[in-house]
């Protein structure tokens, strides 16, 4: 068999085959390459399923891990701060907890320790940073109580998966580990309305050391599972749950489920640790090596929920605006990227001035966001100003800031 690849008023350059299966590109009668069949790549062995794969083939690209600061390398809130949370208060980016039904029973931190028992193992495996759940008392869980850490993935980053159809996607679940306690604990994926859930555990045999766990999860056949920019999915670790909101690990159940029954509680131990970091959930059936992302990337992807402009500096200039009145200032901030709604803006000790006279701002008043930018008013007590006078948005303090929030 001969095909002319290419034909012009020069040399041809010529493909054959033999019935060897060996290919030859000839120019002008003179065979210039030999490639075997065994030499021939395919489409399928180069380009493996996009977004995820199936755990079996070689390479991966795309939004493989659908959990977003999943080494805790972004921590806008806080700083690596400890925090004290309350129920649905959002710690690190995208790590919200549930603690319902009493509050102060642990803090979180981001920690780039260097002196935890098993450091080593933690930074070969290429991870600066996890997050540290401490226990503020020994807690005796009740059965509406609820302890957790949890992401919530938006619909439009879960949609692939098929979730409440027949052709719904095995998924894995995989992170790093440590804790003071040993044993059985839990968890649960669940949709975003919370009335289908699946409750899995894993173990940590050795107390003080960083352990890989892997979790697979046949996809939901029935159920809601939302594909917009509504919470999609949401992941939740337990550090403590009640039998009303533990079912048994291995099978999807309707309600709203945290976790497993008989997992340990973190809580119940005064003074227990529980770190985690390096968490994927990918598309497929076997945890392959941990996505990472250039450190830009991912804080855009974070901020596209929760955005802090925080300078850091007394004085710096936030935004720029117009007097409406006497009092008030009318800003345009620019958000860094596409927010998933139009979001709410707060501050902390902020200042309006027209170049000349300098006010603390009392309270923001109306705020008319897209997901791009917006107009915000921002009120002082005192009448300074005139209509139609350029003014700016400025730092009273290095801790002083504006954010953004369009969590889910």
């Amino acid at each position: 068999m001969t095909s002319t690849i290419n034909a012009s008023t020069t040399a041809g350059l010529v493909q054959t085959a033999d019935t060897s299966g060996v290919l030859a590109l000839q120019t002008a009668g003179t065979t210039a390459v030999s490639i075997s069949a065994a030499q021939v790549v395919t489409l399928a062995q180069v380009l493996p399923e996009a977004s995820g794969g199936t755990g079996t083939t070689v390479g991966y690209y795309g939004f493989k891990n659908r959990i977003i600061n999943g080494a805790m390398v972004i921590d806008q809130r806080n700083a690596g701060a400890s925090v004290t949370p309350t129920n649905g208060q959002y710690t690190l980016d995208r790590w919200c907890t549930n603690m319902f039904v009493n509050t102060g029973k642990f803090t979180v931190r981001q920690t780039p320790s260097t002196t935890e028992t098993g450091f080593a193992v933690r930074v070969a495996a290429g991870f600066a940073n996890y997050l540290a759940v401490t226990s503020t008392s020994s807690y005796p869980i009740g059965t509406g109580d609820i302890y957790t850490i949890f992401q919530s993935i938006e619909g439009f980053n879960v949609a692939d998966f098929a979730w409440g159809t027949a052709n719904a996607k095995t998924i894995t679940i995989s992170f790093l580990a440590y804790s003071s306690l040993t044993g059985t604990f839990g968890g649960a994926i669940s949709n975003g309305g919370s009335t289908r859930g699946y409750p899995f555990t894993y173990t940590i045999s050795s107390a003080n050391t960083w352990t890989s766990i892997s979790i697979t999860i046949a996809g939901d056949t029935t159920g809601t599972w939302t594909t917009d920019n509504s919470s999609g999915m949401q992941l939740r670790l337990g550090l403590g749950v009640g039998s009303t909101y533990s079912a048994t690990a291995g099978s999807w159940t309707a309600g709203n489920v945290f976790s497993a029954t008989g997992a340990t509680s973190v809580v119940g131990t005064n003074g227990a640790t529980f770190y985690i970091t390096g968490v994927q959930l990918e598309k497929g059936s076997t945890a392959t090596s941990f996505d990472y992302r250039p450190f830009g990337t991912e804080l855009q992807l974070a901020q596209r929920y929760y955005f802090k402009n925080m300078p850091a500096v007394a004085g710096s200039n936030v935004a720029t605006g117009v007097f409406n009145g006497t009092t008030n200032l009318v800003i345009t901030p620019i958000l860094p990227v596409p927010m998933r709604i139009a979001p709410t803006m707060t501050q902390l000790t902020m200042s309006v001035a027209n170049g000349v006279t300098g006010n603390p701002v009392t309270s923001i008043g109306t705020q008319a966001f897209g997901v791009n930018s917006g107009l915000v008013v921002m009120n002082n007590t005192v009448a300074s100003y005139a209509t139609g006078m350029a003014g700016y948005l400025f730092t009273q303090a290095t801790s002083s800031y504006v954010d953004f929030s369009a969590e889910l």
